[in-house]
């Protein structure tokens, strides 16, 4: 019995999530300066440890699962978490055999608006049947948004909802989509209906997420966008920096890291989202 048990230590520490510590290094060179890089590999490894499902996944492709780790580590990201989820998903490249593919959560998403500097607040949420939710493009600067919080059913997801309030006290453009347009964005996500997407584990999540993907079109996301107003007030005369309220889509991180929801317009879609 003790051989047993040596023989299953000496695979487990053979596993990914030894792997991740063997890369420890080259992840630390990618992630942003603030992160801890002992908590990052410890979150990672405790994802793969600590779930049967996701530690076949990552064994049946350890270098896919490396590699994923590779988009949260630039992105500075918790692996695991909210911010970034480790998901198993069938390939047909590995005859059919599951994976693992991160996907950046609602909490990493906002976690990159706020990291660029650009923002004094973020407000995602979700809007459900028995909400007053009243917001009318040109007259309302930000959406009313009225709950019981005493009541406890509050019905059906029936929307979501997302701006910024920047720190020169503009507000940005107000994301707002109803059901029929989240269910679209669902529907471009590979594996949605795998019975481990946060689709299913996780739904109110995922609205949360599809709300701040739409709206990281129309703040910053890069800590790259406060460096360029940084160096611009060098080059001029020492004024206050502000920042102003971008007039289109940006570029985003999250453009190349999370393709999952396919291409959008990130816009205010529909004058009556949640009716």
């Amino acid at each position: 019995m003790t051989e047993n048990i040596s023989n299953a230590i000496a695979t487990r520490d053979q596993g990914p999530a030894a792997m991740i510590e063997q890369f420890r290094g080259d992840y630390a060179a990618l992630m942003p300066s603030h992160v801890n890089v002992d908590q990052w590999v410890r979150l990672a490894a405790g994802a793969i440890r600590g779930d049967k499902y996701l530690e076949q996944a990552a064994r049946n492709d350890v270098g896919a699962f490396l590699r994923e780790l590779r988009t949260a580590a630039r992105l500075g990201l918790e692996p695991g978490t909210e911010q970034f989820y480790l998901t198993a998903r069938k390939s047909k490249a590995h005859g059919g055999k599951k994976i693992i593919k991160g996907i950046v959560g609602y909490q990493g998403i906002i976690e990159l608006i706020y990291r660029a500097g650009a923002v004094s607040s973020v407000i995602v949420e979700v809007v459900r049947t028995n909400d007053t939710f009243r917001y009318v493009p040109g007259r309302d600067e930000r959406p009313i948004h009225e709950i019981d919080w005493f009541d406890g059913d509050r019905g059906e997801l029936v929307g979501v909802y997302a701006y910024a309030v920047m720190k020169d006290g503009a507000t940005s453009k107000v994301v707002v989509l109803n059901r029929v347009q989240v269910m679209q964005a669902k529907a471009k996500s590979d594996g949605a209906h795998s019975e481990y997407s946060p689709w299913n584990t996780n739904e109110e999540s995922m609205w949360l997420k599809t709300g701040a993907r739409r709206l990281s079109k129309w703040v910053p996301t890069s800590a790259e966008y406060m460096a360029q107003q940084l160096r611009a007030q060098a080059d001029t005369a020492p004024i206050e920096v502000v920042a102003a309220t971008p007039a289109g889509p940006m570029p985003s991180p999250l453009d190349d890291a999370d393709p999952d929801e396919g291409p959008f317009d990130a816009e205010l879609v529909d004058d009556e989202a949640v009716a």
